[in-house]
């Protein structure tokens, strides 16, 4: 399978999630130790104080770093180990957007970073993850596996 084919399946897993039923709208883009995702801000995401919930900044961070991780590995399933996250800025509207790339590359360890902007493109958060290889192949995964 080329690379491109395996970006694509990749976007595909993502949207199959079930955890995407709760972050509905977001995109996601992946390339070579890249992934770019996006997401509409929805009060459905704010805590008491009427702006977005930390794990909403979580999960951008970890899915863009992850996926830049998983844009380089083509046999098997990547977890998360560890996540470091700092907040900057309180987000209300608009359309959030996470950068994740890669640090460092092991034969089993992966550490990446990812950046989440606002609209006006002024950095909200950032974090870096550990990322480790399973045993899992990427072909048990729900959406890898079918013909595109």
């Amino acid at each position: 399978m080329d690379t491109a084919e395996h970006y694509r399946r990749l976007e595909r897993v993502y949207h199959q999630a079930n955890v995407q039923e709760l972050f509905t709208g977001s995109t996601i883009a992946v390339q070579h130790a890249k992934a770019e995702l996006t997401l509409p801000v929805s009060p459905r995401y704010f805590h008491g104080a009427n702006a977005i919930h930390g794990s909403v900044y979580f999960k951008l961070l970890d899915d863009a770093a992850y996926f830049a991780v998983a844009s380089v590995v083509q046999d098997v399933f990547i977890v998360t180990s560890s996540f470091q996250l700092n907040l900057t800025r309180p987000v209300t509207g608009g359309l959030l957007k996470a950068v994740g790339t890669i640090r460092t590359q092991g034969k089993q360890l992966f550490v990446a970073e990812a950046t989440l902007y606002n609209e006006s493109g002024r950095e909200v958060a950032f974090g870096t993850g550990q990322f480790m290889r399973t045993a899992q192949p990427l072909t048990s995964l729900k959406g890898y596996a079918e013909e595109l």
